[in-house]
């Protein structure tokens, strides 16, 4: 690979440095006691304890002042100034390691252990008096130049999304908000998982690879398992196997899963993403949204301390309680048109009438999620659930108890995106059986999106399951709404994406 002047020059340097017999990828261990934040929000208060720090991270920036030199120490916490004087940290009559070493060799990106003691300089600003510097790791390749202000606000900020996506390693270095916006995605799990617990349900595990890729409409990654001699499948959705689990006993069962979709990308949709899915016996979706209701109003709180929150140029409020709307009304008030009781001949000429695409594959149920999806979706800004759906649109969900053609099933919409989806799950086998049969020939029609029939699956269900509800999370929407971006590709460390040109790489990491 062609290696760019700045590169050549680190790789001469990294040289020099083991010609001086110095190590510069040291096996040994480098005590750390303090980090930068700790020593900012408490040193004013309390300087006894920083008379003797010991302190690792990336060197960001040098100020050269002859015989001392001020530089910028960036740990996982945040930046601290150091004051390295040359007779500080070589003692004796052998200044290499400053004269040559930490003035010329070390570059911005190049990892340190500092010793020392904290104290403030005369313009005010906390720093580290270092007495003993370590390099621990010779970084090869430029980080971006990300310049900062007196008051601590970044410019030149790298926006690229072809490196950030691509070179996210090197975005987490000089993007603080990004380093942010991932502590605020694990803050986020962490809430939804405090609320589940408290109330006593059981995280659990269940399969990746599947034999039958259920739980779901969507296309499947498939491989296959050499020792078994079978295809299995990426899952699409964990809702199967955790249905079984209720079957086996359990009240209250919940999983933070990655599932796989062979399908587009866009803003909003990677193939790879994570859902949470949880199961509570002897509950029902009326249930199910006081409750999602109070999840989401929890972690709006725990995140920001406030249930409104910015995104973009709206406010989102996640302050109980959400408006509820049938999809029926929602298609009406939008498009004035009422589908209930039209078939299939009706539907895909109301579809046709709002310039809608309809293929001949598609059944009742997708041409009314086509409608709903392209006219109603995006009106729903604030929390909206969508609730009573028509029964071909929910294989896996319950007949409503007083709607016939309908479902107990209902969806959040927030920032005109589906961002949970739920049901009364339905318990009775011999409906399901029914119910996969037609999605079987939806899939002899074309529709390369209809369920298999799984089974096993119906096999626990004759078994008896109780009354239960259900309900998903899109945790990567979630995420994108609670730390205001519009991309999902924005909340995942490791984003899928073409093939790079290599080629390149060098010289756009450094533009």
């Amino acid at each position: 690979m062609e290696l760019s002047e700045q590169e050549q020059i680190r790789r001469r340097s990294l040289a020099e440095i083991i010609q001086l017999g110095i190590d510069p990828y040291p096996a040994d261990l480098f005590e750390v006691n303090v980090n930068a934040k700790d020593i900012k929000d408490n040193y004013e208060r309390d300087k006894t304890n920083y008379k003797n720090v010991s302190i690792a991270g990336r060197m960001m920036g040098v100020r050269d002042m002859g015989k001392a030199c001020f530089a910028i120490l960036q740990d996982a916490t945040g930046r601290i100034q150091l004051y390295v004087r040359r007779d500080d940290i070589c003692t004796g009559e052998d200044k290499t390691l400053y004269d040559l070493v930490f003035k010329k060799l070390l570059d911005i990106g190049d990892i340190i252990g500092v010793k020392g003691f904290v104290f403030t300089t005369k313009t005010g600003e906390i720093s580290i008096h270092v007495t003993s510097l370590t390099l621990l790791c010779k970084s090869l390749k430029p980080l971006p130049v990300v310049k900062t202000d007196a008051e601590g606000q970044a410019h030149d900020v790298v926006t690229d999304p072809e490196f950030r996506y691509r070179q996210r390693y090197a975005d987490l270095v000089v993007n603080q908000e990004v380093r942010e916006r991932f502590k605020k995605r694990t803050q986020l799990i962490n809430s939804l998982r405090e609320t589940f617990n408290s109330k006593g349900y059981l995280e659990v595990e269940t399969p990746v690879l599947q034999p039958i890729p259920g739980g779901a409409a969507a296309r499947p990654f498939v491989t296959h398992h050499n020792a078994l001699d079978i295809p299995l499948y990426l899952r699409i959705a964990n809702e199967l196997y955790l249905k079984r689990l209720i079957v086996g006993g359990y009240e209250g069962v919940y999983e933070f899963s990655k599932d796989f979709r062979n399908e587009g990308m866009d803003r909003s949709h990677n193939p790879e993403f994570t859902v949470m899915e949880i199961y509570v016996a002897y509950k029902d979706y009326n249930w199910m949204m006081d409750f999602t209701e109070e999840l989401l109003e929890k972690a709006a709180l725990d995140l920001h301390g406030d249930t409104k929150i910015k995104n973009g140029d709206k406010t989102i409020d996640f302050q109980r309680p959400f408006k509820r709307i049938t999809m029926y009304d929602a298609i009406k008030e939008h498009t004035g048109i009422d589908i209930s009781g039209m078939d299939e001949i009706q539907l895909k000429k109301a579809c046709n009438e709002q310039g809608i695409h309809v293929e001949a594959s598609m059944g009742k149920g997708k041409l009314v999620d086509a409608l709903f999806g392209e006219k109603c979706e995006a009106h729903y800004v604030q929390p909206t659930f969508i609730i009573d759906y028509p029964v071909e649109m929910s294989p896996l969900c319950k007949k409503h108890r007083s709607k016939p053609g309908l479902v107990e099933r209902f969806e959040l919409i927030v920032n005109g995106k589906e961002l949970c989806n739920a049901y009364s799950e339905l318990n009775d086998p011999i409906d399901q059986r029914a119910r996969l049969e037609e999605q079987v020939r939806l899939m002899e029609r074309g529709d390369n999106e209809a369920m298999y029939i799984d089974h096993d699956f119906l096999r626990a269900l004759e078994y008896g399951m109780p009354p239960t509800a259900g309900m998903g999370i899109g945790i990567d929407r979630l995420a994108m709404i609670m730390t205001n971006v519009s991309s999902i590709q924005d909340v995942l460390f490791f984003p899928q994406m073409r093939p790079e040109n290599q080629g390149k790489t060098s010289e756009s990491s450094n533009n």
